[in-house]
């Protein structure tokens, strides 16, 4: 475990430890000048083009639940210490820790490679999933607008899209999922990982709060967008103890599911998060790793499909029927109708035949 620099203010990560493919490694030390450094500017967020060629990614993962994915960034600005996507910097020469919150990629031209993927003879329509691996609704989105773009083509198209984030920004494009959800073609989930301001705070400095999650998802049913609430991740001693009291309120927001996800801690997020946890969460941090290893048959963490997301055991077996019991209580347990394939056209271009029509 890499030694952690001083607690930069809404920042999850506590060191910026050298990715794993790095040849030469970088380490924070104490050089007895902490105080003084803890003072200074807090760390900016770099926001870089990145020269994309597809946009579509696949994946044939049997427990995800989708098939097709568009990830309009790389990295993440909300920070959240537990996110599994957090390793993925590495490929890029970053750290993990504070780099994949702090320097971001984002795909300028994403919607322009969407349009002319979903144009190609060749495509057949399946259920894209916005935000996959980083939040699609982090808060440059404002400024840059690329899930917008993207969400704009696939109305274009009439393309079914399901879409998850854990920011209030997602009602802003109300105008393009309204008319979407009124033909089956969209659905949302929100992640609401606790109701105690205090805790998300904490573990998801730069997202927004539960209130205003739970606002999001309020907003999103009244304008006919189905929404799944994903109570995600569950971390035993923490936050598990909330499961019950965060399905209630989201049904009351009007939420139509629910689904959950066991923590995970792949990689470098292992010693990201218990280095959070030694610093937000002293009095537990021994007590949580020990009862995420009793779900993770003694390791912090399984690779197996069919276990990654639920863990094992009477911990993981008694999480399990909390939570089909507080889904049947709730009335979060129907099944979603599945998305509409056959809507999807592609619409004519400057120049098509239908011109011809149009003009006579």
């Amino acid at each position: 475990m890499s030694n952690p620099q001083p607690h930069l203010r809404g920042r999850g990560a506590r060191s910026n430890a050298t990715g794993r493919y790095e040849s030469r490694l970088r380490e924070a030390f104490d050089d007895g000048w902490t105080e003084a450094d803890a003072a200074l500017a807090p760390l900016k967020t770099t926001v870089t083009p990145e020269a994309a060629r597809t946009i579509i990614t696949h994946n044939d993962s049997p427990d995800v639940g989708f098939d097709s994915s568009i990830n309009p960034y790389r990295g993440c600005e909300h920070g959240c210490i537990y996110c599994y996507a957090r390793p993925a910097h590495a490929y890029v020469g970053l750290s993990p820790g504070l780099d994949f919150e702090s320097r971001l990629f984002f795909k300028p031209d994403a919607g322009k490679l969407l349009e002319r993927e979903l144009s190609s003879p060749r495509y057949k329509p399946d259920v894209i999933h916005i935000g996959g691996n980083t939040d699609p609704y982090q808060p440059q989105e404002r400024r840059l607008r690329t899930t917008r773009a993207v969400i704009e083509v696939l109305q274009r198209f009439n393309h079914p899209f399901s879409i998850i984030s854990k920011s209030a920004l997602i009602q802003r494009d109300l105008d393009l999922m309204r008319p979407m959800a009124a033909q089956n073609l969209v659905r949302a989930a929100i992640s609401i990982t606790t109701l105690d301001r205090a805790l998300a705070r904490s573990m998801e400095p730069r997202a927004a709060t539960p209130q205003r999650r739970l606002e999001a998802v309020r907003r999103l049913s009244e304008a006919g967008v189905p929404v799944v609430v994903m109570f995600a991740p569950v971390i035993p001693g923490l936050n598990d103890h909330e499961l019950e009291a965060v399905l209630e309120a989201s049904a009351a927001a009007g939420a139509s599911a629910a689904a959950y996800v066991a923590l995970r801690l792949p990689l470098e997020i292992k010693d990201l998060f218990q280095e959070w946890l030694a610093s937000d969460h002293p009095d537990r941090a021994q007590r949580v790793m020990s009862l995420v290893r009793q779900m993770r048959g003694g390791a912090a963490y399984q690779t197996e499909f069919g276990k990654r997301m639920k863990g094992e055991g009477p911990i993981a077996d008694l999480l399990s029927q909390r939570f089909r019991a507080a889904k049947r209580r709730h009335g979060l347990d129907r099944e979603l109708a599945p998305l509409d394939l056959s809507r999807f056209r592609r619409p004519p271009r400057a120049g098509d035949q239908m011109d011809l029509f149009a003009a006579g």
